[in-house]
């Protein structure tokens, strides 16, 4: 049996596959927000030790989520204890995911010893970007030192969408426009199934206006927080108190649509805003669209929200609109059978 492990700072899901990729068995649980430090610093290895004891089956393969692989994990690989502590050294680049993703393949080979674990990267779907797109214009030694790229992220969720897209229009030659918009948000153009551009880059704070991180902005504004401010408050500051919950005061998309207030509004106008210049822009990279996706919790879960993000996009009137409900473990479990 095939056991995917999807680890997040703000929750656990896993999914029982049989060799034919049908779903057998499967758990999720979430953490409150106001809990979200002691819950996740304390007591997430007893909570997904608890969780992963409802499997229940003999597992012979496991597939693991890990959202920043860097420059080493450019594919999807068995996985061991110094594969591990190479993650853990990139952590700061993905603080609210890779430090999870790692403690759950840790948990996961201690219950599972039997299984071949195998690790599955959301920068895998972008190891190939064009170079237009790959690179920032910045000083080449920094570049080759620091390893400073646009890796690209939520991969698996823009693969599924992107896939699944492509079935339904039945047209393998097809210019795409995913958009995931969860916790995380990030917008990816496809060309023949394969990503030309997508709005997140080095790390998963670039790109669009999200939950808590605020996505592009000024690097003179980070030069001067950092200037004032200690690196370490500044990074919280970008990743856990930006977004829609700085413009807000929430993180809680339902509770922003159900309010009429004018921070509520502005902050709803400031998310749509910014994911239609990206459709536009990534319109013109591809030379128009055959269709656009939308996926993740907001994405294919708020239909208000997609309507909101379409109003006034004339120019996407000949395109398919598709929703594809994500499924990221599918994904995992598809990856990690291949040889």
């Amino acid at each position: 049996m095939i056991l995917v492990l999807n680890c997040g700072s703000q929750s656990i899901k896993w999914k029982v596959f049989d060799e034919n990729l049908k779903l057998k068995k499967e758990g999720y649980i979430s953490f409150k927000r106001s809990e979200e430090e002691i819950i996740n610093r304390i007591r997430f290895k007893g909570i997904l030790k608890n969780e992963l004891k409802k499997v229940r089956f003999d597992i012979d393969l496991a597939g693991h989520r890990v959202v920043h692989g860097g420059l080493k994990f450019r594919k999807t690989s068995a996985i061991s204890e110094e594969d591990l502590k190479e993650l853990e050294r990139i952590n700061r680049l993905a603080p609210l995911h890779n430090p999870y993703n790692i403690m759950g393949i840790r948990v996961a080979m201690k219950m599972f010893p039997n299984a071949v674990h195998k690790a599955v990267f959301d920068t895998e779907y972008y190891k190939d970007l064009p170079e237009k797109a790959r690179y920032y214009p910045i000083p080449e030694k920094f570049v080759k030192s620091l390893g400073l790229r646009r890796f690209g992220f939520h991969g698996i969720s823009h693969e599924y969408a992107i896939q699944e897209t492509i079935s339904r229009i039945k047209k393998q030659d097809s210019k795409i426009i995913s958009c995931h918009l969860g916790g995380g948000c990030s917008i990816t153009a496809a060309r023949n199934g394969r990503p030309v551009d997508t709005s997140m880059g080095f790390t998963p704070m670039e790109g669009l206006m999200m939950m808590t991180r605020a996505g592009d902005i000024d690097p003179g504004i980070v030069l001067e927080l950092s200037r004032k401010y200690l690196d370490s408050s500044v990074r919280k500051m970008l990743n856990n108190e930006s977004g829609m919950k700085a413009v807000s005061g929430t993180s809680d998309m339902l509770e922003i649509l159900r309010r009429k207030d004018k921070k509520a509004k502005l902050a709803l106008e400031m998310f749509v805003y910014r994911i239609q210049k990206y459709i536009g822009s990534y319109y013109a990279v591809l030379g128009g669209i055959d269709a656009i996706v939308f996926t993740g919790a907001i994405g294919s879960g708020i239909p208000k929200t997609r309507k909101m993000i379409l109003r006034g996009l004339d120019f996407l009137n000949g395109a398919k609109k598709i929703v594809v409900k994500s499924n990221e473990e599918l994904m995992i479990a598809k990856k990690i059978l291949i040889p």
